[in-house]
């Protein structure tokens, strides 16, 4: 009887790209078969933490919670080179101290990034999909855009703020790392560099045959055209994402380092990477 693992990634369309493979059974394994736990990036960061989950992917700054019990792969990490999220508002306004600032959850990178430049602010927490409509409803002063909305922002009439990607790249040359692949450490070591192996086969199948994982992505795609899916995924998986240990896990260690010395996390984190 082959083993089950429970593979955990967001319904995004670029996570959706990069484990079609495996999810079309193209990627397989005489030994294990998985079981999809589709759920929204904070969710599965709290699964993560709760240990209830045996693969998984996480935000970084999720990671500093769970570095003990989860490995970093070598391969899935969502990273953002000159791109990323980036804080908006519906009036033309100045970044001042004491904005209300609608954020996608405090465990997302994304959150973390921001306060390396922004740590002055009032912040609230809503799913993911639900910053842009507080920002449009004036609930809020500003709002922290992830996934799509970094390329349609303008579209729905909304103004950029703060360009942390650009604060960024001022800083590190480095990509910003916003997601991880993990794999829990109770699995026997074999099991980890496995798994690892055809989550990288499956990556490297998507963007080996682009149209065709395209096309399954867009099921996930919350309603974007085919362009802007296509322009979203490929922002998010490519070469970092096959290999991170080139330019990645510079990023990664650089945000550990700059969190921990603004006091925005409460230990720094050894990386130990699964490599393939």
């Amino acid at each position: 009887m082959k083993k089950l693992i429970t593979l955990g990634h967001s319904p995004d369309a670029d996570d959706a790209f990069m484990f079609y493979g495996i999810s079309k059974g193209i990627v397989s394994s005489e030994r294990f078969e998985f079981k999809h736990i589709i759920r929204d990036i904070q969710s599965l960061n709290l699964l993560a933490i709760e240990g209830k989950i045996d693969t998984t992917a996480v935000s970084a700054h999720a990671y500093t919670k769970i570095h003990k019990t989860y490995r970093v792969m070598d391969c899935g990490a969502s990273m953002g080179d000159g791109y990323g999220p980036i804080l908006v508002s519906k009036e033309k306004i100045s970044y001042k101290k004491g904005l209300r600032i609608g954020v996608p959850g405090k465990l997302t990178s994304a959150f973390l990034l921001l306060q390396l430049y922004c740590d002055d602010a009032t912040f609230v927490e809503y799913d993911f999909d639900q910053v842009v409509p507080a920002v449009l409803n004036s609930d809020v002063d500003a709002g922290l855009i992830i996934h799509e909305g970094q390329i349609t922002y303008e579209e729905l009439g909304l103004n950029m703020l703060l360009d942390l990607p650009k604060l960024w790249a001022e800083d590190c040359k480095f990509p910003i790392p916003l997601g991880l692949n993990v794999i829990s450490r109770s699995l026997d070591l074999d099991v980890q560099i496995e798994v690892s192996k055809m989550i990288k086969q499956s990556i490297v199948y998507s963007l080996s045959n682009i149209e065709e994982a395209l096309d399954y992505a867009m099921e996930f795609g919350r309603g974007v055209s085919r362009d802007v899916a296509r322009e979203f995924v490929l922002m998010y998986v490519n070469n970092d994402t096959v290999d991170f240990t080139t330019r990645g896990v510079h990023g990664l260690r650089f945000f550990y380092d700059k969190a921990f010395k603004n006091k925005l996390i409460s230990e720094n984190i050894e990386l130990d990477l699964i490599s393939t």
